[in-house]
């Protein structure tokens, strides 16, 4: 699937769509991904600030499916686990940005050679306008080489 696709799909996508959650970016090598959530009267908690749900469900996908789509077919990769720490209230459009370096890759590739697997975690901040942290999130991914590749 080309990057363009999965992010028209991904932002129509039900649970995205409904929680006001929009994929602005996936580059065309899969190693940048920038994701926003506009504030709506149907996704604010009940202080009227951002649903802590939302923000965590807006960084979800975007570890897993770059490192799939950069490591290919010879890798099984997963989500294992997730956290997030709110750090202050958020409020207006927030954004993540998700980014993916040649180091990372060679490190994974090099750690599951043998066929071992890997956990790693990945760290993202999900920032406001004035580009302050409203929450820090983590995502440690599974990664291991598939039997026989």
């Amino acid at each position: 699937m080309k990057p363009a696709v999965l992010r028209h799909g991904m932002n129509l996508w039900p649970p995205f769509l409904f929680s006001g959650i929009h994929v602005t970016e996936i580059s065309p090598d899969w190693r940048r991904v920038r994701v926003e959530l506009r504030m709506r009267p149907w996704n604010r908690n009940y202080v009227k600030t951002h649903f802590g749900g939302s923000l965590f469900a807006m960084t979800d996908p975007f570890r897993m499916i770059p490192v799939l789509q950069c490591l290919g077919r010879d890798y099984m990769v997963w989500d294992k686990a997730g956290e997030i720490e709110f750090v202050k209230p958020g409020r207006g459009t927030v954004h993540a940005v998700f980014e993916l370096d040649d180091a990372v890759l060679d490190e994974l590739r090099a750690a599951t050679a043998d066929g071992e697997k890997v956990l790693r975690w990945f760290d993202a901040d999900v920032v406001d306008e004035r580009g302050e942290v409203v929450a820090r999130t983590r995502k440690q991914l599974y990664v291991r080489r598939k039997p026989g590749r």
